[in-house]
């Protein structure tokens, strides 16, 4: 089976819980991802809101280097992909691909020069916010939401010339539509699901993701108990398929991905780990979705969304 994560926190829990990302007790490990061919990964190093300046970057920095040494570990069997070659290498090849993104722009130390330096390092993806303010402006959880600072809209520009995606998971309202006013590529959701099925204030409205489909932009389904269930103690693989029903209502069919959230929030009682995705696959293909509709959901979506954007 084929698979493609658009967000992992993995990366960032084994740099600081010191752990492999080979062969670990966490929920994503290259060992257990090694079943899925071929399987894109793309892996987060997160900013918490109590990190800025240098403290920021040189985090964001460490992890890169972290990320290499434990790629270069695995013994030929990961690659990083920083263009489309790398990543259509991985589906020929059916090896493990290796994307890197960044969550929180906090990242940059509000120095613009410091986005070329991690696009040098492969940077593909970057959530604009975490929770909270940072220099480029509001996140979900910001009072009073300000949206896009003059900074964050100065970045948004420089994101456009260096061809990485923004983000809005995580974003407060007000940043959400300044990003989708400004950027005039498709933006993104990598980890978040429909505000109609499950009301948390992380999730997507119907206008929201109206937008992401007119920008051709691409969703990855939040597997967090909190984002897919109003009562998050009863929230199961079900409601996985529950979002991807109401997104697919609203002709999302080549926009819902996967973005599992993995190591980085709580998953339903029914998912252990990334192996848990045969279980998802299986209750999709229960339900009388065909093979050509999971493998759109779980790996064909993103990958052309990739294939699309990458520059070689």
């Amino acid at each position: 089976m084929r698979y493609f994560d658009l967000h992992c926190d993995t990366l960032y829990k084994a740099l600081s819980e010191n752990k492999s990302l080979t062969k670990n007790d966490l929920c994503v490990s290259f060992e257990k991802g090694s079943a899925f061919k071929p399987w894109v990964q793309c892996f987060a190093i997160w900013i918490p809101d109590d990190l800025r300046g240098e403290s920021a970057f040189s985090l964001a920095q460490k992890a890169y280097e972290f990320f290499l040494d434990q790629i270069a570990f695995s013994d030929g069997k990961i690659t990083l992909c920083k263009n489309k070659t790398d990543l259509q290498n991985i589906k020929n090849t059916n090896s493990c691909g290796a994307v890197f993104t960044i969550e929180g722009s906090a990242a940059l130390a509000e120095n613009l020069e410091n986005l070329s330096v991690f696009s040098d390092m492969g940077l593909k993806i970057m959530t604009l916010t975490w929770n909270e303010d940072c220099e480029s402006g509001s996140g979900i959880s910001s009072f009073p939401d300000l949206g896009l600072t003059d900074f964050g809209k100065q970045l948004l520009l420089e994101m456009e010339k260096l061809n990485i995606i923004p983000d809005i998971s995580h974003a407060s309202l007000k940043l959400f539509y300044d990003v989708a006013d400004i950027y005039p590529k498709p933006i993104i959701a990598t980890h978040s699901n429909s505000k109609t099925i499950c009301t948390n204030k992380r999730n997507l409205s119907d206008e929201q993701f109206n937008i992401i489909k007119q920008k051709n932009g691409i969703i990855g389904l939040n597997y967090y108990k909190e984002f897919l269930n109003n009562d998050p103690q009863k929230a199961s693989v079900c409601d996985i398929l529950r979002h991807t029903e109401y997104f697919l209502s609203l002709g999302g069919e080549d926009i819902v991905c996967m973005g599992s959230d993995f190591d980085g929030a709580d998953m339903p009682k029914d998912i252990k780990g990334i192996e848990s995705v045969y279980d998802i696959a299986n209750c999709f293909l229960r339900h009388n979705y065909s093979e050509t509709m999971v493998n759109k959901i779980l790996f064909d979506n993103a990958y052309n969304f990739f294939i699309n954007s990458f520059t070689n």
